[in-house]
């Protein structure tokens, strides 16, 4: 299985040097920073394994991503403790593996190692489960991951100390006010991720950085430096690679003197555990919190001809809508499918289609779209099949 993981992960690397070849594209190999400025622009050094090489630019795209957030006192080995990168190479199926963190990353990893047969503890230090997601998708979730699947989910776990013996490592943490400790043979550290943003050279330059180590840009990742731009993680926004690459996009065609934009409010959420977890726009409690008037339609996977033939029957298709306007505000899915159903959403969203007009559109029998359709008749009560 690594093995396989390897082999399509170098296929997509040498993909990406194939296409710099194709285009004509310089590849420099090395950490690069600024130098300084020129008359033409800027100047940047990259040092590689051999001399540094020096390089001028009219216009600088940085583009430096995130590497995984350190817990203080917790070494990552990534053989014994590890961050996402260890965890994916383990080379055998630990029998008890921990997790710190209960977010994207933490679950994912988790619940991959979960199929494959490891007894699965994450230790969670918020108090509510999955945050960020709509409450109705959490509940479900919950009911999935940690009812049905047994991963054995600890909120409102403060970490103490951690040690590394010969049988594994011993976690010690508190919650409910009782200490509590965790053995385990793997622990993997998901606490988030950070801007890589260290080395760029900006202090040189007068590149502005903010205390969390994001570069500061507008809303079209312009930095305060003139044909400067910064994309992907190391700008505010989600931490999400199709959303970088959109902004990539954008930078390259504001550079070559065009007109271009990325929608931060359209922005896809997936989290790739098993159901998958995906959504567009707005939550129902943000919508709450905003005042807003909504409406909601939400059809299950259990009825559909399609899910049921799959063998693929939980969860279920949510959506928003203003409650005058009918404009959608955000959908809500969980199921197996769900980062390919969330497509037809933000195209719809993208373009302000109101409930109604998904309502309207034929949706091919048997298919799972079906579903995001009886969600968009239920905002109107009218589902067909319910």
């Amino acid at each position: 299985m690594m093995a396989r993981k390897d082999a399509i992960v170098a296929k997509m690397t040498k993909g990406i040097e194939f296409l710099f070849k194709k285009n004509g594209i310089d590849w420099l190999k090395g950490h690069g920073r600024f130098a300084g400025k020129s008359d033409n622009g800027w100047q940047i050094e990259v040092a590689g394994d051999g001399p540094a090489e020096a390089a001028e630019a009219k216009a600088v795209i940085i583009a430096t991503g995130s590497k995984a957030r350190q817990l203080p006192g917790i070494a990552v080995d990534n053989d014994t403790i590890c961050d996402n990168v260890g965890a994916l190479a383990f080379e055998e199926v630990p029998q008890r593996l921990g997790v710190i963190g209960a977010g994207v990353i933490g679950l994912e990893l988790g619940s991959v190692w979960w199929r494959l047969g490891a007894k699965v503890t994450v230790l969670e230090a918020l108090p509510t489960f999955l945050g960020a997601a709509d409450e109705s998708v959490a509940k479900a979730a919950w009911k999935i991951f940690a009812d049905r699947q047994q991963l054995d989910i600890r909120l409102g776990a403060a970490i103490g100390k951690v040690d590394v013996g010969r049988q594994g490592v011993v976690v010690d943490y508190e919650r409910d006010g009782k200490r509590a400790t965790l053995e385990c043979d793997k622990l993997i550290v998901s606490v988030g991720r950070v801007p890589n943003t260290d080395g760029l050279g900006a202090e040189r330059v007068g590149l502005k950085i903010d205390a969390n180590g994001f570069i500061e840009v507008d809303a079209h990742c312009r930095s305060n430096l003139h044909n400067v731009f910064a994309i992907g993680d190391v700008v505010r926004g989600p931490m999400l690679a199709h959303k970088g690459e959109e902004e990539g996009v954008m930078a390259a065609e504001l550079i070559a003197g065009q007109k271009a934009h990325v929608n931060l409010e359209t922005i896809p959420w997936v989290i790739y555990t098993s159901p998958e977890i995906a959504w567009v726009g707005r939550t129902e409690q943000q919508l709450k919190e905003e005042g807003t008037p909504y409406r909601v339609g939400q059809f299950p996977f259990t009825i559909n001809g399609r899910a049921l033939g799959q063998d693929e029957t939980e969860g279920f298709v949510k959506m928003l809508a203003h409650a005058k306007t009918d404009e959608i505000l955000g959908v809500h899915i969980i199921n197996t499918h769900a980062s390919e159903l969330i497509a037809e959403a933000v195209v719809a969203m993208e373009f302000r289609a109101c409930s109604e007009d998904i309502a309207r559109i034929v949706h091919a029998h048997p298919s799972l779209s079906e579903v995001m359709h009886e969600a968009a008749l239920a905002v109107d009560k009218r589902a067909l099949n319910m």
